[in-house]
């Protein structure tokens, strides 16, 4: 009988450890510390490099990293990196371990051999041609050639932003038609164009700057209008409706739901095409026939209630308002595409149509709107009709120009001599140079 319980205990114990080793098995299979997943080396096959910029090797794995290695080779000898004088193209050896405990604790491993293609050219840059100047508020034109074998960035840098430029005529030619915004005092333009390397060429574009300023008006903000066209704007919208203080309900619909409708705007203009460009013809604008103006681009408002001291909201004006007859029609006057048809707050109904370039026209507190998005546009083509929808108190057509995202001065584009001085006479001259004629 003791035999037979020494047996048995021995199949119990053999059993308990058979279940200790699955158990055990299963953790290892299962637990976080022994995950199987190898790290990542994020990196292309090749990396260009100038020995200024950082170079940046990605690695990632889903848990943790324990350590890594980065070796140089040039076909001859290996460095681990550090500091080193390098002469001509390498290799970089990567080998990434990970926290795991897999592989008999020592971690899940992977490599990589990057190439480095040493390059320190920088990119060559020539201005072809360029408007002469740029006032305060308004655009400008230049075009102009980018030469490197691996381009990677090319923009306009002016007052601050950047400003895409588009392929022209032939490869390697760009345009890029830019803006000073009204409310900025200073203004530098260059063209800024870097390679995959890192290497820079910053060339500056001599406009003769033009400083102007722009009206300030005080506007009584009156009962009627704040419990007319301030609420009826308020009362559509669930987010303004509960404001109950009609001061502040004046302050938020001048303010934020502007804010809102005007990044609506710029979204839909900033956007440019990266197609070549082989040519492009602008005419004067001319969107009401016998418009008589009736507010200006550029005022700086200023909305106070009773007396002048009790200021509540202050904006903008950056359109150009035109008036008539009841209900007039609007026309286009330039080709295009219309990016945007419908209701856009303190715009009203408004029609946005783009014109190429990253010139947009728009048109605001239309009565009624004949085009819809997608639709292509004639020179000449009735587009809308005028109105008092949105913030609007007297029927009227508010015009607007945007260039890549920033309202400009629309009296420059009802001149046909500035179009010619400013942008035909520009793509001429440059077409002379880039078609050798």
């Amino acid at each position: 009988m003791a035999y037979k319980r020494k047996n048995n205990g021995s199949k119990m114990l053999i059993s308990f450890f058979i279940l200790l080793v699955i158990a055990g098995a299963g953790y290892v299979y299962t637990a976080e510390e022994f995950e199987r997943q190898v790290p990542t080396i994020e990196n292309p096959q090749s990396l260009f490099w100038n020995k200024v910029k950082p170079l940046k090797i990605t690695l990632q794995d889903n848990v943790s990293l324990k350590n890594f290695t980065l070796t140089l080779n040039d076909g001859t000898k290996s460095i681990v990196v550090g500091n080193a004088y390098l002469d001509k193209n390498i290799k970089l050896h990567v080998v990434v371990t990970d926290n795991s405990l897999w592989n008999f604790l020592q971690g899940n491993s992977t490599e990589k051999y990057i190439d480095i293609i040493l390059d320190y050219k920088r990119p060559n840059v020539n201005i072809l041609s360029h408007s002469y100047s740029i006032t305060q508020g308004g655009a400008a034109l230049v075009v102009f050639q980018a030469e490197d074998e691996h381009l990677d960035r090319i923009y306009v840098k002016a007052g601050g932003l950047e400003f895409k430029a588009q392929p022209y005529k032939e490869k390697g030619f760009y345009a890029a038609l830019i803006a000073w915004p009204f409310n900025n005092d200073e203004f530098v333009a260059n063209i800024m164009v870097s390679d995959i390397a890192g290497n820079t060429r910053v060339v500056d574009i001599p406009y003769y700057v033009k400083k102007h300023s722009y009206r300030v008006s005080w506007i009584h903000a009156k009962d009627h209008f704040i419990d007319g066209k301030i609420t009826d704007l308020a009362s559509a919208n669930p987010e303004y409706a509960g404001i109950d203080d009609k001061l502040e309900r004046l302050k938020a619909i001048n303010e934020k739901m502007r804010l809102e409708n005007e990044n609506l705007i710029h979204t839909f203009a900033g956007k440019v095409s990266t197609e070549i460009l082989d040519t492009w013809k602008i005419n004067k604008f001319y969107p009401l026939r016998n418009g008589q103006r009736v507010a200006s681009y550029g005022d700086e408002r200023h909305y106070y209630y009773k007396t002048k001291d009790n200021v509540i909201s202050h904006s903008y004006h950056v359109g150009y308002d035109l008036a008539s007859t009841k209900m007039a029609s609007i026309k286009t006057s330039n080709a295009g595409k219309v990016v945007f048809s419908g209701d856009n707050g303190i715009y009203g109904n408004m029609p946005m149509i783009d014109h190429g370039l990253g010139l947009y026209s728009l048109y605001g507190h239309c009565s009624q709107v004949s085009v819809n998005d997608g639709d292509e546009v004639k020179a000449g083509d009735t587009i809308a009709k005028t109105g008092v929808s949105g913030l609007a108190l007297g029927d009227h057509l508010h015009f607007g120009l945007l260039v890549q995202g920033i309202e400009v001065r629309p009296v420059e584009w009802f001149d046909k001599s500035w179009i010619r001085k400013n942008i035909d006479n520009i793509f001429k001259e440059a077409d002379k140079i880039i078609l050798g004629n």
